[in-house]
């Protein structure tokens, strides 16, 4: 072990006070401490800074020492409660359990709620403007001089409640509570109320204010002068001129014309390639379609990355923030979005949870006090700190699967949703995402009844898994007992969320539907006839074979059958998820799904006697109900409605079919879901063989135009050898996009990338690397990645695999100086994972789809991407049923061009941009080869070749020069 003094030319010795932060030589360039202000002081605690191989602790007293795990973690358990960052993280890294710490993501988070940074001591630096350490030593070094910064900001402006909560959370046993009350020149609280006071953000909330409904838009169309001119603007005097840019702008403006006939929109596919600069493209056309007609326009969108990424694309459009946020809105589900009543809840109960609850809740607490929008998830709330302190207190607090109880709800008037759903009525531009979109598509309409005629939907090639999802049907273990929740309330106290039917209606019940006696016992048959649902223990039960009731005995038999048949029982693994056809039933299915068809229709009655009861409170006291009743009334039947009467006409057809055949146009499989072995669900699965046709259906009727937009909407399986014509590559677009289901054909548009793919890539199938050995995969991996010198994305298709690479490689990488990073491993969420790739780039990533699409990591940041093997589709039931309607194998290598096709567009993302795509898999056929770019060479070479390739393209450059 190596202990040594800090000192020398570069360091000046750190002394006895941790908060002078001396021996780090980096430049705090924040605003100066008044001169009469106290040096802020640091707890005397350790630095500790931990690699894959090796430690870093450095004393308060200036001493240092590079150790091992073992030796850190035992010093941990002699008391010791180090500075770190990111705490779970350095307990994984050094094979330990969390242990108490004095973590500066969290002190972050406290200082600087709801602003952005990089979870890591480089990211940390960049934000408070100090040089990035570039050493171990150098990040145990940052540690005390981040601590200070961030206290002495504090310090300077901390915000109401700041040492009420320091206070709350010092108690709750969080380490800089102290520090931090030191910091603002906090007491210890003096009244009862007064401790929990900063907790509750509700107190601090203005109300949301109702306004009379919008008028219908007028139905003026867009001219292309007028979009190119919008475009120049929103540009600025000194843009590059870009052709491409302008005439995407141009021919998407067919999609904001007036409808000439009801149910025949006007849409427009537009494939624009990477660099066109599609987003501010239709942003122009679409601004002057709002000030001309005072309408809305809906973008949508599939990743949280690009609604984050359109948002910031309208500061151009709209210069005055001021004038933004009362312009523009974003929109997610509700199961996105910060819950008052949660927050409520887990304030009042805090004297009886564990420790740590205090801290968790006292973070959110700032955080909701400066949040611009309650979203929790892609939002700005940090993805890192529900990483640090888990989901129950942090993102779990949004709404939970139609638990919303609406009017009912004491904090309504306060709600993020309510507030931005009245907002959306007002806005011109609204940008949502995809689910959001199609879930009001399937359920027949927005919550909140104002529908927009034009809608935007960027990443239009993946609207076919949205509506898969959205308009599919299970009857499944989970979706019973949550429904028997909605309906009955909490059997348990993990669920006293959960109110249950009658406390959701309370209030009609006792004043409006006083006199209605059907309607007050139709709320009791319904409680009782949920019962025949699965309770608290349906998994347990399931698992030990002892089913309870109808719902529990019809799984049973299915987890029976799905057992019996499934792939795993002719000696292939399929994952944790298990599946087999419905047909031919085993004894007893036929019965139980009839024993448990017919208690849903009794089920069915109440509810809709209830429904009946509140449609006819409408009609009656039309001229009594002010409007917040109405509201509430008008809710709680589409609540009914959307919640347990559409799922349970769903669930009755799906059992109807067990015994008769499914509807031509759907797909009835079983299926169990598993996790390390254990049963995590059971039941039936309903999707169309086609979702873009009830999607078209739906959205036929409500929008006049539509812009459906994406650098990968063609197959182009004709370029590069591939055997199919420029015909063929628009059929598969309009099969993927549901265009061919339109009255009226689609208009198309074409605008190629600007950039120069064959100078500025490289493409490799290596030809010798077995790729069903673990170790010659790893090792090929290991060599591409320092050959890169880092920037590298290595997508995975199957999680297995990805994690026999990252245990082979990550010490050969960290002893190289390249940090790895890993999906389904770090403590991390994905979008977290993404942003430290994106910010330093000299790190590597493994992933799965989720790195693959959708990101957006420009520079050197991303300069190489390695494939394990060819990513064709899954060969499970689904995929099996649409091949037929698709076109056979020609749908197999469809799908699998798409995910080449999107993986490689990740990597140029600007002009000056340089990257190799390189597929580990040797059976890559020619004919997938359409997912490049025309003109650039696949090459087939050895391992070794393809190294002296990447070398000899980057060359020479090690890290992020290049």
């Amino acid at each position: 072990m190596l202990r040594r003094k800090v000192a020398g030319q570069t360091r000046r010795s750190l002394t006895a006070d941790p908060g002078a932060a001396a021996g780090y030589t980096g430049r705090m360039t924040t605003s100066p401490r008044p001169a009469a202000a106290p040096p802020v002081r640091l707890p005397e605690a350790p630095a500790l800074a931990v690699g894959l191989t090796a430690a870093v602790w450095l004393e308060p007293t200036g001493e240092v020492a590079t150790i091992d795990a073992r030796e850190a973690v035992a010093r941990i358990g002699r008391g010791s409660r180090p500075f770190v960052c990111h705490a779970k993280a350095v307990a994984r890294r050094l094979n330990t359990t969390p242990f108490p710490a004095l973590d500066v993501l969290e002190l972050y988070a406290f200082v600087r709620p709801g602003r952005f940074c990089i979870p890591s001591l480089r990211g940390l630096a960049k934000a408070l403007l100090l040089t990035p350490p570039e050493t171990l030593e150098g990040e145990a070094e940052a540690l005390f001089a981040v601590a200070r910064a961030l206290l002495a900001e504090l310090r300077a402006s901390p915000g109401d409640h700041a040492g009420n909560l320091a206070w709350v959370m010092a108690r709750g046993g969080w380490p800089w509570g102290a520090p931090v009350m030191g910091a603002v020149g906090a007491r210890e609280p003096q009244s009862a109320d007064e401790p929990t006071a900063g907790l509750r953000v509700w107190t601090r909330l203005k109300d949301w204010e109702e306004t009379a409904p919008r008028a219908q838009p007028e139905a003026w169309p867009v001219e292309p002068v007028e979009a190119r001119a919008r475009l120049v603007q929103v540009l600025g005097a000194d843009a590059e001129h870009r052709p491409q840019q302008m005439q995407y702008a141009s021919e998407v403006v067919a999609a904001f014309a007036p409808r000439d006939r009801a149910g025949e929109p006007h849409v427009v596919l537009a494939e624009a390639g990477t660099g066109v600069g599609k987003t501010l493209g239709y942003i122009a056309p679409a601004s002057v379609w709002t000030r001309k007609n005072r309408g809305a326009v809906w973008i949508s969108t599939y990743t949280r990355n690009l609604q984050r990424q359109i948002d910031q694309e309208l500061d151009r459009l709209y210069t005055d923030l001021g004038r933004k946020s009362r312009r523009v809105v974003v929109r997610k589900g509700r199961e996105n979005m910060f819950c008052l009543l949660n927050m409520d809840e887990a304030v009042a109960s805090l004297p009886t949870r564990g420790s740590g609850a205090a801290v968790a809740l006292g973070l959110v607490a700032r955080w909701a006090s400066a949040t611009r929008d309650g979203d929790m998830i892609g939002g700005d709330f940090p993805g890192w700190l529900a990483d640090l302190l888990g989901p129950t207190l942090t993102v779990d607090l949004t709404d939970t699967r139609g638990e919303c109880i609406y009017g009912a709800c004491r904090h309504y008037r306060k709600c993020f949703v309510e507030r931005a759903i009245r907002r959306a009525r007002r806005a011109e531009i609204v940008v949502a995402n995809h689910a959001l979109v199609m879930v009001q598509a399937a359920l027949g309409g927005p919550e909140d009844a104002s529908l927009a005629t034009r809608y935007v939907f960027d990443e239009g090639h993946h609207l076919f898994e949205a509506a898969d999802s959205a308009f599919s049907a299970h009857l499944t273990g989970r979706d019973t007992a949550d429904l028997r929740r909605w309906l009955i309330g909490a059997e348990e106290r993990r669920w006293s969320r959960s109110r249950g039917l009658r406390e959701r209606l309370a209030d009609l019940l006792s004043a409006q539907l006083a006199d209605d006696d059907a309607a007050a016992s139709a709320v009791e048959d319904a409680r009782q006839a949920a019962r025949t649902l699965p309770g608290p223990g349906w998994r347990r039960r399931l698992a030990e074979g002892a089913p309870i009731g109808a719902t529990e005995s019809l799984l049973s038999l299915v987890r029976h059958q799905v057992l019996a048949r499934s792939a795993e029982s002719r000696g292939t693994d399929p994952g944790y998820a298990l599946e087999c056809d419905l047909r031919p039933p085993v004894g007893g299915l036929v019965e139980a799904a009839g024993r448990l068809e017919g208690q849903l229709a009794r089920l069915a009655e109440p509810l809709t006697v209830l429904v009946r009861s509140l449609a006819t409170l409408l009609d009656a006291k039309a001229e009594t109900l002010d409007t917040a009743a109405r509201q509430r009334v008008e809710a709680a039947m589409r609540s009914i409605e959307r919640r347990a009467l559409g799922q349970v006409a769903a669930w009755r057809s799906m059992l109807r079919a067990v015994d008769g055949e499914t509807p031509p146009e759907f797909v009835d499989w079983l299926g169990i879901d598993r996790a390390f072995g254990t049963l995590m669900d059971a039941g039936l699965h309903r999707h169309w063989r086609d979702p873009m046709r009830p999607f078209i259906a739906t959205m036929s009727e409500v929008a006049h135009g539509m812009l459906i937009t994406s650098a990968t909407l063609r197959d182009n399986a004709a370029f590069n050898g591939g055997a199919g014509d420029a015909a063929t590559d628009w059929a598969a677009a309009e099969a993927r996009t549901g265009a061919r289901h339109l009255g009226r054909p689609a208009a198309r548009s074409e605008v190629p990338s600007p950039f120069d793919y064959a100078t500025s890539t490289r493409i490799v199938v290596v030809t010798d690397v077995n790729r069903d050995d673990e170790a010659q995969v790893a090792a090929a991996y290991r060599e591409l990645f320092l050959a890169a010198g880092g920037g590298a994305l290595g997508v995975f298709t199957a999680i297995g695999r990805l994690r026999a690479t990252w245990r082979q490689i990550a010490q050969p990488l960290d002893q190289a100086g390249l940090k790895l990073l890993a999906q389904h491993v770090d403590a991390l969420d994905t979008g977290t994972l993404i942003d430290i790739f994106r910010a330093e780039p000299d790190t590597c990533l493994l992933g799965t789809d989720a790195v693959r699409d959708g990101i957006d990591v420009p520079g050197q940041a991303l300069r190489l991407i390695v494939f394990d093997r060819v990513p064709w589709p899954r060969p499970d039931i689904l995929h099996r049923a649409r091949r037929e309607v698709f076109g056979g194998r020609a749908y197999d290598e469809m799908l699998t061009r798409l995910k080449l096709k999107q993986a490689y567009g990740r990597l140029i993302r600007r002009a000056d941009d340089r990257g190799v795509f390189v597929m580990l898999d040797r059976a890559l056929p020619s004919r997938l080869c359409g997912a490049f770019p025309e003109g650039v060479p696949v090459q087939r070479a050895g391992l070794a070749d393809t190294i002296g390739l990447i070398r000899c393209f980057f060359g020479g450059v090690r890290t992020g020069e290049a």
